[in-house]
């Protein structure tokens, strides 16, 4: 059955711009965090492995519900999807500035996880079914133009708040905007659904959660406990039967929870395969610049988030470019010279050293950004492009899914070898400066030379986890030969019933 958002056939911008809105302050909060991580850590005294949590956290609830978005596009209108959504934000957003502890910030951050589950695939589908396919790649730049504006503000915002005032309140500036977007929602969205008679199937809800939740804890805690601790091998263990049941038990369905038949399209298939390597190296960036900046170079929050500014800039910028660029000659050279940017950057970020100058690294992660703006939105619009409108909801879903996933697995990953190398190289430099002296050193001395190696050692492990980074960023580049341009398929066995949407 065809979906519509207008009868009159126009895309329904009013709808599209409140719903841009609540996404846009959702990845604002997102940025915001990772120049506070560094702070956090010191006024929660809490240690690197345990403060990414805050970010494999928030992954890890949106990669459990994400899966269920599907079924919830199909079963409730816009608007009560919507307004769930931005409740839920804006609870963990108070939560979250309310926190003292650890343990009550990772549970707000968690429950601004469950809104934006909800947000990001709710959005992307009224995308998809608003615009057609020669005009979606443009459609999706100026999406991605607005969406990006979030992280291009958001370090300079957060390390300007940091200086000034105490980290929570980069929550409590959110909340005040979140319970506005909350009234936006409640008037200004009209939009009706016919009653459509979906069951939501509880096993299959139960083996997602404990498929990808298994999966996404295991490696978020193999940076504390280590790979050889049965909590972690046990929990992936669990994780990937769970999975493996779950996508059985979805292609025995008529009307699955998460369609995987979608995966018999090839450039969905292949835009996937993409994503995951590619958010598994990204995320490597995110989390460890901000780590190199103000731990080992010791530069203020302010002067962190303003060497970040020109990327996310760039990245935004390039957005509305690369989606027309992406109409007329479809994703292929995009992806490819994208990647190798990407690629070359990484590598250039495993060679920091204790004195690398401020210029040099806002220049290469400018650069960086630059080739990631050619790579995520032109290889996800090209995947989408191949399905059939019906399977809009389970594709959009499934993307989200896998970014969220691919995400946390990776930022887990790259933290666990950052802190593993971190930890053998300092017991080996500590060894080394033991047999180098000649006398006994004072207390003072002793303190120095310990605060030193610890700084060498941690920028060892940084380095060595770019590098990963690289190799991994540079199995994408392969994949990307094999991009084609896709055009839209209809296919009566795909996805559910669709009701039609009317806005009012």
């Amino acid at each position: 059955m065809k979906q519509t958002m207008n009868p009159t056939g126009r895309p329904p911008y009013g709808l599209i711009s409140v719903l841009m809105v609540g996404a846009f302050i959702a990845f604002l909060n997102n940025t915001l965090l990772n120049i506070a991580l560094p702070s956090i850590m010191v006024d929660l005294k809490v240690e690197a492995s345990t403060v990414q949590w805050l970010t494999t956290g928030f992954m890890l609830v949106n990669g459990i519900l994400i899966p269920a978005t599907a079924y919830l596009i199909q079963k409730y209108s816009v608007r009560n999807l919507f307004l769930v959504a931005m409740c839920l934000f804006a609870a963990g957003t108070i939560l979250g500035g309310t926190a003292h502890v650890f343990p009550i910030l990772l549970a707000g951050r968690m429950i601004q996880a469950a809104g934006s589950a909800i947000m990001m695939p709710l959005l992307m589908n009224v995308m998809l079914v608003s615009f057609p396919v020669e005009k979606r790649g443009t459609a999706m730049g100026i999406f991605g133009l607005i969406l990006m504006a979030a992280p291009a503000i958001g370090p300079t915002l957060s390390g300007w708040i940091i200086e000034h005032y105490d980290w929570r309140m980069l929550f409590h500036f959110i909340t005040p905007i979140a319970i506005l977007v909350v009234l936006l929602g409640f008037f200004m969205l009209k939009d009706k659904k016919e009653k459509v008679y979906l069951r939501l199937d509880i096993f299959s809800l139960l083996l997602s959660s404990a498929g990808f939740g298994g999966i996404l804890y295991g490696f978020s805690s193999a940076g504390g406990k280590g790979w050889d601790s049965p909590l972690v091998y046990g929990t992936i263990a669990i994780g990937v039967i769970s999975l493996l049941i779950f996508i059985l038990r979805q292609l025995k369905q008529e009307q699955p929870m998460l369609n995987f038949r979608i995966y018999k399209y090839p450039m969905f298939a292949l835009s996937s395969a993409i994503t995951i390597v590619v958010n598994m190296a990204m995320f490597s960036g995110m989390l460890l610049i901000p780590i190199y900046v103000q731990t080992i170079r010791g530069i203020s929050p302010m002067d962190a988030g303003l060497l970040m500014l020109p990327g996310a800039l760039t990245m935004a910028l390039m957005s509305p470019i690369t989606g027309k660029i992406f109409d007329k000659i479809g994703g292929r050279m995009l992806a490819f010279t994208g990647l190798i940017i990407m690629t070359v950057t990484t590598y250039f970020f495993s060679k920091l050293t204790q004195d690398t100058s401020y210029s040099h690294l806002m220049i290469l992660n400018t650069v960086r950004m630059f080739g990631m703006s050619m790579v995520m939105m032109p290889v996800s619009t090209n995947g989408l492009n191949q399905l059939p409108p019906r399977a809009y909801p389970h594709g959009t879903a499934m993307n989200n899914t896998i970014n969220q996933v691919a995400g946390a697995i990776g930022t887990a990953l790259l933290v666990t070898i950052m802190s593993n190398r971190t930890e053998s190289a300092a017991k080996d430099l500590g060894e080394a400066a033991m047999k180098n002296l000649t006398e006994q050193p004072t207390a003072a001395a002793l303190a120095e030379m310990k605060q030193q190696i610890a700084m060498s050692a941690m920028l060892e492990g940084i380095n060595y986890s770019f590098l990963i980074a690289t190799f991994i960023s540079s199995i994408a580049i392969v994949l990307a030969i094999f991009i084609k341009r896709a055009n839209a398929k209809e296919d009566s066995t795909e996805g559910s019933p669709q009701s039609k949407e009317v806005v009012a």
